[in-house]
């Protein structure tokens, strides 16, 4: 048997956040994933950062990560790709600069620093768009980061908390037991709280937890500098974003350090199955085409699909899972967010353990907004 203040299961970069910072705050943590860091959902995503603003609870926490992500800029090196690019949502047509314009009013009511671009200034800014898309909302402070990376620098043996910190990889988790969680060989590694940061993976072990997958597609190009220069979505994004069936797609360009372009986005729910789907991968690149003319010219050199893990109400479950005093700990549901919210997450995690000061209320995400959770300990 061996033992740790805290358990986390799933080593994406949600759990690695979670880890950290409670290895930080003094807590011995153990990390465990039966594939390594940032295999999973992490290590599929785009790696934005961005605020969004889809109910004061998602704007609240996205917020308050994005600026966490800028205090760490001057400790990443290159590995970890963390760029303050800056987000343009694309008007489409007059309709959406309507929406542009109350997004920005939005954003500037809750101290976020952003502008709005007409025609002339959007051509200036990004060229290789097609002409005639009348602006953009422009928001500086959003950058992207390169996932599996940072998750790995939060574990590394040089971090300051390192010391507190243990990894384990390679076994799988099969049972959480009251006094920690027991492996595929039979090991008991004892804990006195046990978060789970592994998306879907939670549901094994908490049943009824309001979570669904949905799957995306992502395409990576040989390398283009300076094609584009920021993280491009059209603002037809956001419905895209939020939509609770069906499949849909949205134009979503984000320019990597390496100066590859990563185009996406789409979204399919009730897949399970990781293959790529030419009909949806080819309406994605479509519509990216329309924003992105050259398109079609640019030599893609790899496709994949990756699944996020969705709640019922859009926000994440942060908290206990039930009302036992013994209840497992969710850091799950992030959906498209996770990367972004990934260091709030880990300090609203670290509030409730440990009973300290919250920048946010915690009250939003917490589970016990959905009320049938059950124990799931052997």
């Amino acid at each position: 048997m061996k033992c740790a203040d805290v358990v986390v299961l799933g080593a994406g970069i949600v759990g690695a956040a979670c880890a950290a910072e409670l290895a930080r705050q003094g807590l011995t943590v153990e990390i465990i994933d039966a594939s390594g860091i940032g295999c999973g959902t992490s290590g599929a995503g785009m790696g934005h950062l961005v605020v969004m603003d889809d109910s004061p609870a998602e704007f609240a926490l996205s917020q308050w990560s994005v600026a966490l992500w800028r205090e760490l800029e001057s400790e990443f090196g290159p590995q970890q790709g963390y760029r303050q690019c800056g987000t343009l949502w694309v008007a489409a047509d007059d309709a959406e600069m309507q929406v542009a314009q109350a997004r920005l009013e939005k954003l500037r009511a809750g101290g976020v620093i952003c502008d709005l671009l007409d025609e002339q200034q959007l051509r200036a800014c990004e060229p290789s768009l097609r002409p005639g898309l009348p602006g953009a909302l422009r928001v500086p402070g959003d950058g992207v980061v390169y996932p599996p990376a940072v998750a790995a620098w939060l574990l590394a043996a040089q971090r300051p908390w390192a010391s507190c910190l243990r990894t384990r990889f390679g076994q799988a988790v099969v049972a959480l037991k009251k006094n920690g969680v027991q492996l595929a060989d039979g090991t008991l590694v004892h804990a006195g709280a046990i978060v789970l940061a592994n998306g879907m993976g939670a549901m094994e072990f908490v049943p009824g937890l309001p979570l669904a997958p949905k799957k995306g597609h992502l395409v990576i190009t040989d390398r283009y500098p300076e094609m584009i220069r920021h993280q491009v979505l059209e603002l037809g994004y956001l419905k895209s974003a939020h939509q609770s069936s069906g499949a849909s797609v949205a134009f979503n360009v984000q320019a990597r350090p390496t100066g590859q372009l990563l185009i996406g986005s789409s979204r399919q729910f009730g897949e399970h199955d990781p293959a790529l789907d030419p009909e949806i991968l080819g309406r994605m690149l479509r519509r990216a085409a329309e924003f992105l003319p050259a398109l079609p010219a640019l030599h893609a050199i790899r496709a994949w699909t990756g699944f996020r893990a969705a709640s019922s109400d859009g926000l994440p479950l942060i908290g206990p899972a039930h009302t036992q005093a013994d209840a497992p700990w969710l850091a799950v549901g992030h959906e498209g967010l996770g990367v972004t919210t990934s260091l709030a997450t880990a300090k609203l995690i670290a509030a409730q353990l440990l009973d300290l000061e919250s920048a946010i209320p915690i009250a939003p995400y917490l589970p016990a907004r959905f009320l049938n959770l059950q124990s799931a300990y052997g």
